[in-house]
């Protein structure tokens, strides 16, 4: 088997568009930040039947060769799946917008607000929720909360009066943010987080939210599809823009006004 040292060494170019790119059991918050600075990011498995499944699907691709084994821990690999899909559906700062029924809302009646890093654990739990399959393990969590603490991951938070209505997550690398999950407990609060992201995201600098996975849902938040390569090559020349994004509670109307008078 054809087993990487680590993510630096790993060639996602060379992987298959549509299936993992690589088998790795390290989940730790180095780990973690590496493999997304390597544009891949991990989809745990739930339980040991699904584990079971990956080997039994992909063991022949990577003993072949095609799917990499990373690390040399000797947790068994099987256990995470990493992914880098080609294409990669991406959602530029600069085209992020509210639907005009939604904006229309927020103007009106919606007295809804928005903050940053106030409540990402909250976030993250109300992500995982009842979600089948449950990818956001309590491992993933923990290592996720200590990139939090660390300045690498962050959280988008929309509050109604006090109550946690919709939030989105995900790391930084450079000017590329990667949102791993999203939530909403009142219709349009997740557009309006991801709207607040890329908001706060171009005050420092950022240009680029990465939806991860193509879904009708990312298409309808504005994402569009950018070849693996280009996007590959864009963490590597963005990798050290460290500017911090502005922190505050915020009124999410402000999201429903034309970008030059935010």
């Amino acid at each position: 088997m054809s087993r990487c040292p680590g993510w630096e060494a790993l060639d996602v170019l060379e992987a298959a568009p549509d299936g993992p790119v690589a088998f790795c059991a390290d989940l730790s918050p180095a780990g973690l930040l590496a493999a997304y600075r390597a544009g891949v990011y991990p989809f745990p498995a739930s339980d040991e039947y699904t584990r079971a499944l990956n080997e039994v699907v992909f063991a022949d691709q990577v003993q072949e060769g095609g799917i990499r084994l990373v690390g040399e821990e000797p947790a068994d690999p099987f256990a995470v799946s990493w992914w880098s899909p080609d294409p990669r559906p991406v959602l530029p700062v600069s085209a992020a917008h509210l639907s005009r029924s939604l904006a229309r809302r927020l103007r009106n009646r919606l007295l809804w607000s928005t903050s940053l890093d106030r409540g990402f654990e909250r976030v993250l739990r109300e992500c995982r929720g009842d979600r089948a399959p449950l990818w956001l393990t309590e491992e993933l969590i923990a290592s996720l909360i200590r990139l939090h603490e660390l300045g690498h991951a962050h959280s988008v938070e929309v509050w109604e009066d006090g109550d946690l209505i919709g939030g989105v997550f995900g790391l930084r690398v450079g000017s590329v943010f990667s949102m791993d999950s999203m939530f909403f407990r009142r219709p349009g609060a997740s557009k309006v987080a991801v709207s607040d992201l890329a908001a706060r995201f171009a005050q420092a600098g950022g240009e680029l939210l990465d939806a991860q996975r193509d879904s009708p849902h990312v298409r309808d938040l504005g994402c569009i599809l950018l070849p693996r390569e280009q996007y590959v090559g864009y963490l590597r020349r963005t990798a050290r823009d460290t500017r911090p994004m502005p922190t505050g509670t915020l009124p999410a109307r402000r999201l429903a006004q034309p970008a030059a008078s935010r």
